[in-house]
């Protein structure tokens, strides 16, 4: 079996945690700024320093305790992300108790499967939605005893709670936590089945953020390391980020309201971001459509293109001086306004939850952000491997990272070996059995190592079998064709059908301006959908998207639904995955209309 190893870089400490990690960054630089936040969306950035944040969070856990909370206790956060997040999670690691995240876009249902599920005690919503969104369930909860909400004073409240507690209680537990203790409960956002729990300890956690920043300085301690948040913080990527740049020299923001992200990445300024494809695409697209009509829309896209050309001659060797001279004039006239947009100093971006594909990253290198994509899953505590800034593959999700073994199976699957794989799903031993043999976790995706770097090439659960008989991977067809400004959500089908068909949605907020550049009239997508210019244009799309694949694999027909996938009406998942078997059984008739004669 094909085989990838990266040692350790450093040996973490049995009784080392997640609260390590906040000691250690107060005892190198207390004084100094360890977060910012707004005192208002849209406002300045207020500083709080490591000491400062320490002296928050023992006053929470203090309250905490007050509250009850034992060491070992499920206590739910359920919000956007938002300082309190991130203050209430290490203040629930101080006091030895185990937060369980919930996306704050839960219906009932869900929420009470999970606080069910995990036996949770306490619940900490953002706001009276979100505890109605619990009260609903609360007669179905036997084990909950207290609901608390941010917008009405929680924290203020559990400060005044704790003053009757002292601080040395919660100093006295924190420094009992050890590494192979529980440190959380993360749901699996769940685009099949239900939810599962998987436990991920202190040690998962603190061995992905010891290693990272050995293996990723020039992001996590360059001078002025900036990030800022917008991902949920309920997703286990988003959670490793902020302990990342907590455990190393980072200066850590929150944007709960993705709304006002252009403006506050530009107040903000930070020098590298986390976010999933879908975000990239937006950048470009809108890019692209605020270039306009005629010769400046001309010289966006010849910009695009010496910027992509630009990158992958970096890959090649030394850059012709004619592509470098052709290179600084895009940059003098359209790269260094899309960095000005994302703040100025954006150097560094972490791509992770989807493939990226080679065009986004080619086009972000040449224009001076570099994105460096990456692969895991909860059960890895997010990441298994990345590219570095030294050794950068565009196309792949780069060599393991430290500690990390990788092995390829004969018939494709990866599996992962390493102190960041979990330890199990929470109640579920059976399950936990299938999915870890003899130390190796089965990942479910199927890739190839390429001179130790992982290329992921599709889902096992979602190969398509044609009736010829042709196994098709839809992840990367789907990749390809959302790259139009006007595709908001793909789904490849074709699975014993005689040719691979694809059921498209509209981007609703893309479409105005693309029409407009395209010389057709306003159309609503109910519109747009049935269109034939609009029709024509995705054809050509979706050929190609083909264009790297067999006649067999690639895209013959596409179909248009009315409407957009959403969490809202159940077909995308809080991470922004599809839910693909709901889609082919609720537009069953979508797909038979691809096939008809």
């Amino acid at each position: 079996m094909p085989h990838a190893t990266t040692p350790s870089l450093v040996d973490v400490p049995e009784d080392a945690s997640i609260n390590t990690l906040l000691a250690d960054r107060v005892a190198r630089a207390g004084s100094a700024t360890l977060l910012e936040r707004q005192a208002k969306a849209g406002g300045e950035w207020l500083p709080v320093s490591a000491a400062q944040f320490d002296a928050d969070v023992l006053a929470v856990g203090r309250g905490l305790v007050a509250h009850g909370v034992e060491v070992g206790d499920r206590v739910a956060i359920m919000s956007r992300t938002r300082y309190e997040w991130t203050l209430l999670d290490f203040a629930l690691w101080a006091v030895g108790a185990v937060p369980v995240p919930v996306y704050e876009t839960s219906s009932p249902e869900q929420v009470h499967w999970i606080l069910s599920d995990a036996g949770v005690r306490l619940a900490v919503v953002e706001t009276p939605a979100h505890a109605d969104a619990v009260r609903h369930v609360r007669d179905r909860l036997p084990h909950l005893e207290d609901v608390l909400v941010l917008a009405g004073g929680a924290v203020r409240e559990l400060r005044e709670a704790g003053e009757t507690v002292t601080t040395r209680e919660v100093v006295a537990r924190r420094e009992a936590v050890r590494g192979d203790d529980l440190a959380t409960v993360v749901y699996t956002s769940g685009s099949t089945g239900r939810p599962k729990g998987a436990e991920l300890t202190h040690g998962n956690f603190t061995h992905v953020v010891m290693n990272a920043r050995l293996v990723l300085p020039e992001l996590l301690e360059a001078d002025g390391a900036r990030t800022v948040l917008f991902l949920p913080l309920a997703h286990v990527f988003a959670r490793l980020i902020q302990l990342v740049a907590i455990g190393s020299g980072t200066v850590l923001g929150h944007l709960p309201d993705v709304k006002t992200l252009v403006d506050d990445l530009g107040t903000f300024r930070p020098t590298y971001l986390l976010a999933v494809p879908r975000v990239f695409e937006k950048v470009y697209n809108s890019a692209e459509q605020k270039a306009g009509h005629g010769a400046r829309r001309r010289l966006f896209r010849w910009s695009a293109r010496v910027s992509g050309a630009y990158s992958r001659a970096l890959e090649a060797g030394p850059v012709p001086l004619s592509l470098r001279a052709r290179h600084r004039v895009a940059d003098a006239l359209v790269l260094r306004r899309l960095r000005a947009a994302m703040g100025g100093r954006l150097t560094y971006a972490i791509s992770g939850g989807a493939p990226l594909g080679d065009r986004l990253g080619h086009f972000f290198r040449g224009a001076g952000v570099t994105i460096l994509e990456g692969y895991g899953l909860t059960e890895t505590t997010a990441p298994t491997s990345v590219n570095l800034p030294s050794d950068l593959r565009i196309g792949t999700v780069g060599p393991p990272l430290p500690g990390t073994s990788v092995r390829v199976t004969d018939d494709g699957e990866v599996l992962v070996r390493g102190p960041h794989v979990f330890r199990g799903y929470r109640g579920r031993p059976d399950l936990t059995a299938d999915a870890v043999v003899d130390g190796w976790f089965r990942t479910g995706d199927l890739g190839v190592l390429d001179d130790g770097h992982l290329r992921i090439t599709g889902r096992t659960k979602e190969i398509i079998v044609t009736a010829g008989g042709k196994n098709v991977a839809p992840a990367p067809l789907e990749d390809r064709l959302r790259a139009h400004p006007i595709v908001s959500q793909v789904v490849v089908v074709g699975d014993r059908r005689p040719f691979v068909g694809a059921l498209v949605t509209l981007d609703a907020e893309m479409l105005p301006g693309w029409l407009a550049m395209e010389g057709l009239p306003p159309m609503r997508p109910s519109e747009a959908r049935t269109d034939e210019r609009v029709l024509a244009a995705l054809d050509a799309a979706a050929t190609e998207a083909s264009a790297g694949v067999s006649q067999a694999e690639s895209i013959r027909k596409i179909r248009v639904l009315e409407g957009d996938f959403s969490e809202a009406n159940g077909y995308l998942t809080p991470s922004l995955k599809v839910r693909r078997t709901a889609v082919v059984r609720d537009f069953a008739a979508d797909v038979d209309a691809l096939y008809a004669r």
